[in-house]
């Protein structure tokens, strides 16, 4: 074989290895190879036109049924995946658990709308409604954080606690991040790649990187190589607008429920972080104060803080943020 031959073949036989591994790194835009740890059922909407479908597991008791229901909101960069341990743990001590994709999220419709945390409160109450319950402890993480303090203002009669896990929405973003129109937003989302979204991840989520976390960073980079990515970064960009326009941090002191602050002391999120100077990003987001300055704001809430830890404990220290919920919801 001439050295031309062998270059010639050893070429071919990356580039078969190059579109091989990626049709093993694609993923749908609604997840449909992924699986998750129970099964998925569908709930039917209708907004503005559209005929939706909301994802959801809804997970029996393991144990004897104590008659509680806890339902989980993901944050904006997840979906009901990242749950199965506090699942496990929930179901084990005979609560009921619902995890619903949000639309715009995980295996639910990305459809394009006016994305509204009232809106998808609303939704999420209709699903407990259908589903025969009359009233949740509400777990919000991250993004899910804004959505069920929402969805306590909203539904205080249908929300036995309130559980906040380094929920967003601590600041008022739009009071010192620069506007970015949605379509800014949505050029920005065009050029996330998997190995951006692992650096994102390795910087702003965890402390300490482990190998486990890369399942994360395979769904959420997996969708960058879909052809249907551009529907999924143009619904990021609107969510990312909903979270900018419609802040909760003036209605903390307006909850009525009981609520339990869990956070992560070592997070530093801020939604538009990369447009900030450095400066700036040094005065924001610092959550070993905005836990106490939230929880001094909510009448009677409880404050549990984890050393060492960043924005998802219930994935970087399972054991003990599954203690404190657990301890918690007695």
């Amino acid at each position: 074989m001439t050295k031309t031959s062998f270059l010639l073949t050893l070429s071919l036989l990356f580039i078969s290895f190059a579109t091989f591994a990626q049709k093993q790194d694609t993923l749908s835009i609604t997840l449909e190879n992924v699986k998750y740890a129970y099964p998925v059922k569908y709930f039917n909407l209708n907004t503005e036109g559209q005929d939706l479908r909301m994802a959801y597991m809804d997970v029996a008791p393991t144990a004897f049924n104590n008659g509680r229901s806890v339902i989980l909101f993901h944050g904006k960069n997840f979906g009901g995946y990242y749950w199965t341990d506090v699942i496990k743990a929930l179901t084990a001590k005979g609560f009921r658990v619902i995890v619903p994709d949000q639309i715009g999220f995980g295996k639910s419709s990305k459809a394009f709308i006016h994305y509204s945390f009232h809106q998808m409160a609303k939704w999420n109450k209709q699903l407990l409604d259908t589903l025969g319950i009359q009233k949740a402890s509400v777990l919000g993480h991250s993004m899910g954080g804004m959505l069920a303090t929402r969805f306590a203002l909203m539904y205080p009669n249908q929300t036995e606690k309130l559980l906040l896990e380094n929920p967003i929405g601590l600041e008022d973003y739009k009071s010192f991040v620069p506007y970015v129109s949605t379509e800014q937003q949505y050029q920005t989302e065009l050029k996330s790649t998997a190995e951006s979204v692992k650096k994102y991840y390795q910087s702003s989520y965890f402390t300490v990187w482990k190998p486990e976390y890369d399942e994360l960073v395979r769904i959420a980079g997996g969708v960058t190589h879909s052809a249907d990515y551009p529907r999924w970064a143009k619904v990021a960009a609107m969510t990312f607008s909903m979270i900018y326009e419609q802040p909760v941090f003036y209605e903390f002191p307006n909850i009525k429920v009981p609520t339990v602050l869990f956070i992560g002391k070592s997070d530093r999120t801020i939604v538009g972080k990369g447009l900030l100077s450095p400066d700036q990003q040094a005065i924001h987001g610092q959550y070993q104060f905005l836990g106490k300055q939230t929880a001094a704001k909510i009448y009677g809430a409880k404050l549990i803080e984890f050393d060492d830890i960043g924005h998802i404990p219930h994935v970087e220290n399972p054991t003990e943020f599954i203690i404190a919920l657990l301890g918690s919801l007695q």
